[in-house]
């Protein structure tokens, strides 16, 4: 049986659609610098590796995460903070993507149809970001701005504050803008990423060629 010593098993993708329907999944290894992440298949299909490469950089140049030097293949957040739970929402993100997309950060604001307004992250207060819209100031505004808040918050964890609550700020006190950008899009309905964090949940294991082999002889 084919085995990795690669740490705990945080996120999977259990069809990648654009790798032949390989399993993919992203691991947490703790380490005393704070947490890193691998991301691995069992499979042995010829296009597995550049797969795995392609979401490793994209997870980089996408999320802001940063490659471990030393050859490891293992990736981190620069602020070495445990942003696991924002971690697997930009793996699932960058999984959705074929080999070959032009991996350019997402800009810091993005049109919302619900609210027929175009939504931007600003800066605020120290290491802060601010929620804004175009249009005039009004209850309803108010209320989809926090609500998008509550959205990341959901997504990424981010603290939620402001008189208005549409001012948000990492637990590590680092911005992270490329890694709002790519989540952005998905606090504006974050209850249907959730529910297809949930269907998603109970699709498919990841095991090794072996271990895979075994199951289909029962």
């Amino acid at each position: 049986m084919l085995t990795a010593d690669i740490g705990r098993r945080i996120e999977l993708v259990s069809m990648d659609s654009h790798c032949h329907d390989i399993s993919i999944a992203l691991y947490q290894q703790d380490h005393g610098a704070g947490p890193e992440y691998r991301i691995h298949t069992y499979s042995r299909d010829p296009e597995a590796p550049q797969r795995v490469e392609f979401i490793r950089e994209a997870m980089v140049r996408l999320a802001g995460l940063e490659l471990v030097q030393g050859g490891s293949g293992r990736i981190r957040f620069p602020c070495r903070g445990d942003h696991a739970k924002a971690c697997k929402r930009a793996f699932l993100e960058v999984c959705k993507l074929p080999n070959g997309t032009e991996l350019a950060p997402k800009a810091l604001s993005i049109f919302d149809q619900k609210s027929n307004r175009t939504i931007r992250i600003n800066p605020g207060a120290g290491d802060s970001r601010q929620l804004s819209a175009d249009g005039a100031d009004d209850e309803e505004k108010t209320r989809r701005l926090a609500a998008i808040a509550q959205g990341l918050a959901k997504l990424a964890e981010v603290q939620v504050a402001g008189e208005g609550a549409n001012r948000i700020t990492f637990s590590c006190g680092r911005t992270h803008d490329p890694l709002i950008g790519l989540l952005l899009g998905r606090a504006l309905n974050v209850r249907a990423v959730i529910r297809e964090q949930e269907e998603a949940a109970g699709r498919g294991v990841l095991l090794a060629p072996g271990a895979q082999n075994q199951s289909m002889d029962q």
